[in-house]
């Protein structure tokens, strides 16, 4: 079962990087004066992230258990570091990112901080269900998340954590509160925001100002409606010429549906929803710890909820926040994290003892 779930990342990253590379031939082209550029760069962040998963494959998840505040700690370090002006880099009004040294590309560290949150809950939460501890850690990334400001992690920081206080045996008279608070905190962050209160009117009504606010929602619908069943056919997207924002990265699934249609598309989909069966069938006859059992949950969550916002946002199911989906989305922090969790749930399965079987 593990060499098939390896067979699925493999897959879907490499089908990924063949998208990357549909997706962004063409900003490639005008950015850089050669199509490949993009490409190029994802390929080689895909081979750091297959190398980064056979490490942390290997590793015991004691070793994360043991410095699991540490990280914490200096995953809140580098989100701080991201808010300095002579650090961290400023890009279409978003201080998001780090520039890494030697030119060799940024940081994004919202990315670091979306495994270290799920590590760093797994370890509080599997020695006490304290619903204020539970606040505490969580109200410092949501202060210093909303000040880059990215609200699209924001949503998946906490739907994660609130899931995995689920997980962990939270009671459901808390988890409605949270819930309740969650929704609250949302449509407060959104009211008094200028430029979110623009999106949800956009999503809400994309026939306000078509060539402005909701020209980016209504190139992305087109871009579905023209793949139909069958798509436009390998190469052949038209709005991946500067029409879809982000093509290449956030709305990649656009153009693929545009050039393989809802038949292809729903075949992708297909396989993530098998990435997810046999991910729980490595662990189905395994004995887990609780600290193991909310790790391995929750970093699954965290990719879940990833992939069911960037697809909603995709299919105008939800306001566009930003979100890239896990193994196709161009970027280097997002898919060597990715890369990084799946090892860890690797890590899990192999070191696991099988369940003893009485009779």
């Amino acid at each position: 079962m593990t060499k098939v779930f390896l067979g699925l990342i493999i897959l879907l990253s490499l089908l990924g990087l063949f998208f990357v590379f549909e997706a962004s031939t063409v900003e490639s082209f005008k950015l850089f004066g050669h199509q490949y550029y993009f490409f190029k760069q994802q390929a080689i962040w895909l081979l750091l992230s297959f190398v980064v998963l056979l490490f942390t494959s290997k590793l015991k998840v004691k070793f994360f258990k043991k410095f699991a505040l540490h990280f914490y700690l200096l995953a809140i370090l580098l989100l701080i570091l991201t808010l300095i002006p002579s650090i961290g880099l400023k890009l279409n009004g978003a201080r998001r990112w780090i520039a890494l040294p030697f030119g060799i590309g940024t940081l994004q560290s919202v990315e670091v901080f979306k495994f270290v949150l799920v590590n760093f809950y797994a370890y509080l939460l599997s020695k006490k269900l304290d619903l204020s501890s539970f606040l505490f850690f969580l109200f410092w990334p949501i202060v210093l998340v909303l000040l880059q400001p990215d609200f699209g992690s924001l949503m998946i920081l906490v739907a994660t954590s609130i899931i995995m206080y689920f997980l962990a045996g939270g009671r459901i008279k808390f988890l409605a509160m949270l819930f309740a608070g969650g929704i609250l905190f949302v449509l407060s962050v959104i009211l008094f925001s200028p430029y979110r209160r623009e999106r949800l009117t956009t999503f809400l009504n994309p026939q306000v100002n078509i060539q402005e606010e909701s020209y980016h929602v209504r190139q992305i619908t087109l871009a579905l409606g023209g793949g139909s069943w069958f798509g436009r056919g390998i190469g052949n997207s038209q709005q991946k010429y500067s029409y879809v924002p982000e093509a290449s990265s956030d709305s990649i699934f656009a153009i693929v549906a545009e050039e393989i249609g809802f038949v292809g598309s729903f075949l992708i989909i297909c396989l993530f929803i098998l990435y997810f069966r046999v991910a729980n069938l490595l662990v189905k006859n395994k004995v887990l710890t609780k600290y193991e059992y909310l790790l391995y949950y929750g970093i699954l969550t965290w990719i879940a909820i990833q992939l069911l916002f960037n697809l909603s946002a995709v299919v105008v199911l939800l306001p566009l926040s930003g979100m890239p989906l896990p193994f196709f989305s161009q970027g280097g922090s997002s898919l060597v994290m990715l890369f990084f969790a799946n090892g860890v749930l690797l890590s899990i399965a192999t070191h696991a003892k099988l369940k003893t079987v009485t009779r």
